[in-house]
């Protein structure tokens, strides 16, 4: 049964870091695409990073280059992502999600139609 499960979530002051993990199971993260997306309050789910994970490109939503790194532990079947300098505007549910096919590109467009999601976890930023 494949099943994504968010944690590291919490509340953090701006400027603070917090680091979010995705446990995998059920398949083996390795070879393929998976990405993090995130829901503010009210808003439209929206991309955050995609990471090509046999290659290791990664692309980043530009709202968080340079602050946010995804990175993956293939002994724990997990990916992360480390979130620097944390804003306000980083608020929001964080998910991580794959549709287990493995691709070249970095791109994020799969996951319109990804049937597997995990249940997030909540970031809120204090100002």
């Amino acid at each position: 049964q494949v099943q994504l499960v968010e944690s590291g979530g919490g509340l953090v002051q701006a400027g603070g870091s917090l680091r979010l993990s995705c446990a995998a199971s059920g398949f083996t993260l390795d070879h393929l695409n998976m990405g993090w997306f995130r829901q503010a309050p009210g808003k439209e789910r929206e991309e955050v990073s995609c990471i090509n994970i046999a290659y290791g490109n990664v692309n980043y939503v530009d709202s968080v280059k340079g602050r946010f790194t995804v990175s993956i532990d293939r002994s724990k079947n997990t990916m992360m992502l480390t979130m620097n300098n944390l804003k306000p505007e980083d608020t929001a549910v964080y998910y991580c999600a794959t549709d287990l096919v493995p691709r070249l590109s970095t791109s994020c467009a799969w996951a319109r139609g990804a049937d597997y999601w995990g249940k997030g976890t909540l970031v809120t930023v204090s100002s």
